[in-house]
């Protein structure tokens, strides 16, 4: 009888990808309500975004994001109709870019504490062999 293993790799690439399919659905949902001047809100962005409102708030970007651009998008009622201002297109421009270098920096962050942990189990491994040799020369590292 054989045992699947599985590919957890594959597993592991698959849920990336599913990730980051469903941040990008929510930051065009997002921009679709604001282009649109709509009220921004987690439920407004869910339905826009086709994810869950649970999913928005597990996503610590977009959990401080969104009340920040409810915050910022005033009302101007002054008129009869009261609608938002719209948000400057230099705005949700720079904003692209905080969140690109963002996404880059945490990708590189998680690289280099893949890197320390496998350095450390080296280490460890060399540490345990050190001793290893120890023992069997009496002590003495050298051998002699």
């Amino acid at each position: 009888m054989t045992q699947c293993t599985g590919n957890p790799e594959n597993l592991r690439r698959a849920a990336s990808a599913k990730q980051d399919a469903a941040r990008s659905r929510a930051e065009q949902g997002l921009r679709d309500i604001i282009k649109h001047g709509a009220p921004i809100s987690f439920q407004a962005v869910a339905q826009a975004a086709g994810v869950s409102r649970a999913y928005l708030y597990r996503c610590p970007e977009l959990r401080e994001r969104i009340p920040t651009l409810r915050e910022a998008q005033t009302v101007d009622c002054t008129t009869d109709s009261c609608s938002p201002e719209p948000t400057p297109t230099a705005t949700t421009d720079t904003s692209a870019v905080i969140r690109t270098l963002t996404h880059q920096i945490t990708q590189e962050r998680r690289l280099r504490r893949r890197e320390v942990i496998e350095l450390t189990q080296a280490l460890a491994a060399a540490h345990g062999r050190i001793s290893e040799l120890q023992r069997q020369h009496g002590g003495d590292p050298t051998g002699r």
